[in-house]
């Protein structure tokens, strides 16, 4: 991937539009990007970054703030950068979130979201590829093969971040090589191995309890019967135990079947005699009762003869019952008509003294029968009328609207005058507001021109005066840790003296030591010889200094282990003075804390005076808005005004107009519903009066038609009278209690007289004529014994089926048993296996070096960017140093794997990273940088990388140093590759011609090329 082009608008700190040919740059192959603190170096980078990716890298993530604050209000925040890759060239477009003035809203502020264009040049032309966020993301993704972190891990090399690498433990190495090269899957795999073998071990557990569970269920299935215990296998051979389980509910299935055939036998006898002796007294019961039905049916048959009787009469009269209805119901309905036409005619009557409409028809005492007529002709007139009146209902509606509108027109012309008087007053004391409020605005708006500069100033004083306190608080640590590294030093020599003297003590008394372990009569360890004639003196020393020296090298050991501890805090505290004085922690404290209480004060200022005038420019806004709204509501005021004079008198000529043309049809009455109501009303009860009289009429000769047909048909069914035949008529309940008890009577004769030919009775008769007669006692014992019997046979039949169940069960035990032991082997083999597999992939069990299988891959990782960094720090060093990966065994259990020492090639020694010098570690952590560059892009697919970025850090080499990294830095460009150094450092401005420099104001910065050494000096 080559840059070709960059253009900047109103990002980070570049108030305008900067263009950036790096094609010019790139003849060169390396140039200087340089500029003051805080001018904007890393914003170029942070602008690259943002068009490739959408966002910068570290805490500077926020696209709010990517706008510059320098910037014209208006003008749009964008980066454009145009770039080859994989032989094709594009150019994408981004532009950040940002809040874009406007006059309408009422904040002041429309939000614009970000936005991304992305074209490709074909054939000399650009085509758009996507204009789509996540779409064109995509795609870039695809072109570059790398995402953002790998970016600025590869293209844009970060010193500060391996200068902290190579000082770390080897266990805090961890974090950074897993976060750049994405090896978290293989930490998962590791969780996964580990999840899998706690599943196993729970699945091995399962079935053991399902083991010891089916055991369980034989034993308890098996306790009921009672097994006798000797010879039976130990609980613990369960398959043993279970087949002399089998074996012994078997024998007792046999015994138990045996006795239960007995006892059903016996109780099979007993059950027959109680049958037969039960039954012949069944029978003799039976006899008794047909004997006591025959008697009463002899006794009842002279009330059912009177029960025929009564029923024939009743079917006689019945056959006229269906006219003697018909004649009393339509007596009914003349009644009920007569008293419906009386109450019509009373209404009548009323209703005509009442109401108007009904009075010429002079009922008063007249009835409707004879005053038909005039009724009917009444009726007619009187619903021609209703309709006429119900068709012009709408016009009394209309005629109401109008006066409506009429009333509301009146009252809105009153208010509209009043309005009208309002608006005049509120535009012209808006406007003398608007005056007093425009006064002093040029005053302010020169005191807020510079808020935002002076906001900056603050902020950077004040955080110069924060580094300055800090540097002054890390330089006493420092001061601290130095002493403790003298005295931890001093310790460490003293106490590896006194090992060393005690050890060349204890070898020298060797003699003396062995001698004191003899024993008479057992051999020598020496020589063998059982006899110590003349074994060597205990000496000054004796036997206790092998104990002394072993106590002394304890304390050697943990002097020395203390003694890294604070070298490592020794060189932690340098780095952080280093740091904090590269960042102006050497700044006098008195100087940073005036500089930054006069620049609070100034910000303070021209904060105050932006911020009214904000307040004046919202509130003139609001006056202009509301002077032209009263304005604009005043002219459309007065025009409705007149428009509502003119409506009023066209509304009061139509509804004098229409109140005359419906007076006459209202008759008197307030309105026109009322005179509709009382005209419904009338011919209402006029009709009600017509129709009842017509009722009346025709039931009367309805009844004396019925009474006619009943009187003819009298003497043919031999009646008199129509109360003889109510007199014979029975209810619908009585007849059918007749006939139920007749055809009872019946029945009972003809069942008891085929009782008397049933075999039962018949045998009943013959066991009574031989003089049997029925024992109750007799039969209630032979119940008891069969009873006993049966119980006996059931209990045994109980017991047999009861050892059968078990026999199965117990064999669907072992089966079952059986089965799951066989099933369980292979899972308990895999569980062994995961755990095994578990424990070596997370460190643990035989794994003495405890190193995961993350830390495993990571460790290989690093050993190819150790000889990756190796080939360029031989070139800076001037051969001496190396760069090595060591997988040495940690101290007391430790982690180990990623380890990091330098092999000093002129003396041949390795030593700790943490121990090289500033300028040492910047080339050391440069190479790393490099390294892991050429690394990281092999991974990703051998991404071609023709444009590189170093940040800071050269200040700290002496001049032949920088000569030997200027030549090493000098080799990246073979192969066409173009490298940008990001550093102010006045050296560096001297040797690089080609220059991207950077130039701040209190405007904003900008940029420009040069490429004479003349323009630097």
């Amino acid at each position: 991937m080559r840059i070709h082009h960059l253009r900047i608008s109103a990002f980070g700190p570049f108030a305008g539009t900067e263009d950036i040919d790096f094609d010019r740059l790139s003849a060169h192959g390396l140039f200087l990007l340089n500029g003051p603190t805080g001018a904007g170096k890393t914003s170029v980078l942070d602008a690259i970054c943002f068009a490739l990716y959408g966002s910068v890298p570290g805490a500077r993530q926020d696209g709010k703030r990517l706008r510059s604050d320098h910037a014209e209000p208006g003008l749009e925040p964008a980066v454009t950068c145009e770039f080859s890759s994989q032989g094709r060239r594009f150019e994408v477009t981004r532009s950040p979130a940002w809040d874009k003035p406007s006059a309408r809203g009422k904040n002041g502020f429309t939000v614009q979201q970000a936005k991304t264009l992305l074209r490709e040049r074909v054939n000399g032309a650009w085509v758009e590829k996507s204009a789509r966020n996540d779409e064109a993301g995509a795609e870039l993704m695809a072109l570059l093969g790398m995402d953002r972190e790998q970016f600025t891990r590869v293209v844009m090399l970060p010193q500060g971040d391996f200068a902290a690498f190579l000082r770390s433990k080897a266990a805090d190495r961890l974090d950074l090589l897993q976060k750049l090269f994405g090896t978290q899957r293989f930490e998962a795999l590791e969780q996964e191995l580990s999840r899998q073998a706690a599943a196993a071990r729970e699945d091995v557990a399962v079935l053991s309890g399902q083991l010891g569970l089916l055991a369980s269920r034989a034993e308890t299935e098996a306790a009921p019967l009672q097994l006798p215990d000797g010879g039976a296998p130990s609980p613990d051979d369960v398959p043993g135990r279970l087949k002399w389980l089998q074996a012994s509910v078997a024998g007792r299935l046999a015994e138990l079947t045996e006795l239960a055939t007995a006892a059903a036998a016996a109780s099979q006898d007993r059950r027959t005699e109680v049958e037969r002796e039960a039954a012949r007294h069944e029978r003799h019961r039976k006899l008794h009762a047909a004997t006591a039905r025959r008697t009463a049916v002899e006794e009842g048959a002279a009330q059912r003869e009177e029960l025929s009787a009564r029923l024939a009469r009743h079917r006689q009269a019945e056959v006229l019952q269906g006219q003697l209805q018909a004649m009393d119901a339509a007596a009914a309905k003349v009644h009920s008509a007569e008293a419906a036409a009386q109450s019509a005619m009373t209404l009548l009557r009323l209703a005509a003294g009442d109401d108007g409409e009904l009075a010429q028809l002079g009922l008063e005492t007249a009835e409707v029968a004879a005053a038909g007529p005039d009724v009917a002709e009444e009726l007619g007139r009187l619903r021609s009328l209703q309709a006429v009146v119900e068709a012009r209902l709408p016009d009394e509606d209309r005629l109401q609207d109008l006066r409506k509108r009429h009333h509301s027109l009146a009252g809105r012309q009153e208010d509209l005058q009043l309005a009208v008087e309002t608006l005049g007053n509120r535009a012209a004391h808006l406007l003398a507001e608007r005056e007093q409020l425009a006064n002093g605005m040029d005053q302010l708006e020169a005191r807020s021109v510079e808020a935002a500069l002076r906001r900056k100033e603050a902020a950077a004083a004040s955080e110069l005066l924060d580094v300055v306190r800090r540097y002054g608080s890390a330089a006493k640590a420092r001061d601290q840790a130095r002493i403790r590294h003298e005295d931890s030093r001093e310790y460490l020599l003293e106490a590896k003296r006194r090992w060393l003297d005690l050890r060349e003590e204890r070898l020298a008394n060797a003699a003396s030591e062995l001698a004191a372990k003899l024993v008479p009569g057992e051999p020598c360890p020496v020589c063998g010889n059982g006899q110590h004639p003349g074994p060597a003196s205990a000496g000054t020393g004796g036997p206790g200094l092998a104990q002394d020296e072993e106590e002394a090298h304890g304390v050697y050991e943990a002097a020395e282990a203390a003694h890294a501890r604070v070298a490592a805090d020794l060189a932690e505290a340098e780095q952080a003075v280093a740091v904090l004085a590269g960042q102006g922690g050497t700044t006098p404290l008195a100087e940073a804390r005036t500089g930054a209480d006069e620049a609070m004060t100034a910000a303070a200022a021209a904060e105050q005076a932006a911020e009214e005038l904000q307040d004046r420019r919202q509130r003139l806004e609001l006056l202009d808005a509301g002077i032209g709204q009263a304005r604009h509501t005043l002219s459309e005021t007065e025009a409705e005004l007149s428009q509502t004079a003119v409506s009023l008198a066209e509304l009061a000529e139509q509804a004098g107009s229409l109140d005359t043309a419906l007076a006459s049809l209202r008759g008197g009455h307030r309105s026109m519903n009322r005179r509709l109501r009382a005209l419904a009303d009338a011919v209402a009860v006029l009709d009600k009066a017509v129709e009842a009289q017509s009722r009346l009429d025709a039931a009367r000769l309805r009844s004396a038609e019925a009474r006619e047909h009943l009187e003819l048909a009298l003497p043919g069914a031999g009646f008199a009278t129509a109360d003889d035949v109510r007199g014979q008529l029975l209810g619908a309940a009585d007849v059918a209690a007749l006939e139920a008890a007749i055809r009872a009577a019946q029945d009972e004769a003809a069942r008891v007289a085929g009782l008397f030919e049933s075999e039962d009775i018949v045998l009943a008769l013959a066991e009574a004529a031989e003089g049997f007669l029925a024992d109750e006692e007799r039969l209630a014992a032979l119940r008891l014994a069969a009873a006993a019997a049966q119980n006996d046979a059931r209990e045994a039949d109980l017991a047999a089926g009861l050892a059968a169940r078990c026999l199965a069960s117990l064999k669907s035990i072992a089966a079952e048993y059986e089965e799951l032991l066989c099933s369980s082997r292979e899972p308990a083999e895999r569980a062994q296996m995961l755990a095994g597999l578990a424990d070596a992939a997370a460190g643990r069990g035989e794994n003495t070096y405890r190193m995961s299988l993350n830390s495993y891959v990571l460790a290989a990782r690093l050993e190819q960017v150790a000889l990756a960094a190796s080939e360029r720090l031989v070139a800076m060093s001037d051969g001496r140093y190396l760069l090595q990966h060591t997988d040495a065994k940690a101290a007391r259990g430790a982690k180990s794997g990623l380890g990091l020492e330098v092999v000093d090639q002129w003396t041949g020694f390795r030593r700790d990273t943490s121990t090289l010098s500033g300028g040492e570690s910047f080339m050391a952590s440069l190479s790393l940088a490099l390294g892991l560059a050429d690394v990281v892009q092999q991974e990703a697919g051998g991404v071609e990388i023709e444009t590189l970025f170093v940040d800071e850090g050269f200040g700290s080499l002496d001049e032949q140093s920088l000569e030997q990294v200027m030549d090493a830095l000098e080799g990246l460009r073979d192969g066409g590759r173009v490298v940008g150094l990001v550093s102010h450092v006045a050296e560096m401005k001297q040797r690089i011609g080609t220059q991207l420099q950077v130039l701040k104001s209190r405007n904003g910065s900008t940029l420009r090329i040069s490429e004479s050494l003349d323009a630097l000096l």
